[in-house]
């Protein structure tokens, strides 16, 4: 007996789904019957292991909740998660990553690689690319393997980035839709070697704790200005952009960043944004000086012109 027999000895038998149909056939109709249940033993080795590798996943979970500041996110992702997602460099973004709207978080153990050394013009499009791929996928993680896929995934995008893309050997890409703020979150594993087939499993089922972890730092001072792309065609000199006085005219009638996000069906992120943009072509410092200047530049130029 392999079941409930102890003179067996210290074995485990674990029921397993087949995943293939019996090759038995019900003779009323040749219906096929449930798939066969395979009997799987398990050693007190691979119990173990399986314990140990439980455990090791828990173990990280719980710490991601004890993440408080960078530093403390550095020594987590190098600790005890290189063992379930290897990598020497953790991309973060966050914002409307379609428009490019996005902050970032770079977390690595290469020199020259962080977040302060990065501008947005190095990070943005080769983000953008894969969140775009991300969405024809299905909203499903993928993994990139070998330096061709990666560098071309930031081909003629990557300034500052690209040579460290040359030396990865495979990456990890996921992410996470908030609803509740309507953001877009996107994170990029990169690892100089092939990373084992379960990773990107691992990736996956970790990711909340990642995303978690990050939610728990602040921004570091050169986050607090984000860089947008210019609206070509939209905006001239010191002009707003349609987009740009729709914003203001919602401003002026009192509504919130919240509200008006719900109004024209963007995120919250993103009005915030676009208002900093319109302090700085108004030259003002607050909602209430905007309003009192915006009558003045209702009429851009690239309006007067369409």
């Amino acid at each position: 007996m392999l079941c409930g027999d102890r003179r067996a000895g210290p074995r485990t038998v674990v029921e397993q789904t087949s995943g293939f149909p019996s090759d038995e056939r019900q003779q009323d109709g040749g219906n096929r019957q449930a798939p066969t249940r395979l009997p799987t033993i398990m050693t007190p080795a691979s119990i173990d292991y399986l314990l140990e590798e439980q455990l090791r996943f828990l173990q990280v979970a719980r710490e991601s909740l004890l993440v408080k500041r960078h530093y403390q996110l550095y020594r987590w992702l190098q600790g005890d998660l290189q063992n379930l997602v290897p990598h020497q460099v953790l991309i973060a973004a966050w914002g409307d990553l379609s428009l490019g709207l996005m902050h970032f978080d770079v977390v690595s153990d290469l020199p020259g690689l962080r977040t302060g050394d990065l501008s947005l013009s190095d990070i943005a499009p080769f983000i953008r690319r894969l969140f775009q791929r991300w969405l024809d996928q299905g909203e499903t993680p993928f993994a990139l393997n070998g330096v061709d896929d990666i560098v071309i995934a930031g081909m003629a995008y990557g300034g500052k980035l690209r040579p460290t893309l040359r030396g990865m050997d495979s990456a990890l890409v996921h992410g996470i839709r908030d609803e509740r703020g309507r953001h877009d979150c996107l994170y990029v594993a990169l690892h100089r070697n092939e990373m084992p087939e379960w990773s990107g499993r691992m990736f996956g089922m970790l990711l909340p704790y990642i995303d978690t972890a990050l939610r728990q730092v602040s921004h570091l001072p050169i986050q607090s200005q984000l860089e947008e792309p210019d609206e070509i065609g939209e905006a001239m000199d010191t002009g707003l952009s349609n987009r740009e006085s729709e914003i203001m005219e919602w401003v002026r009638k009192g509504k919130t960043n919240h509200e008006i996000g719900i109004i024209l069906d963007i995120s919250a992120f993103t009005v915030k944004n676009h208002l900093q943009r319109v302090f700085r072509k108004l030259d003002v410092a607050n909602r209430a000086q905007a309003v009192a200047t915006f009558p003045d530049h209702q009429r851009t130029p690239a309006v007067a012109m369409r």
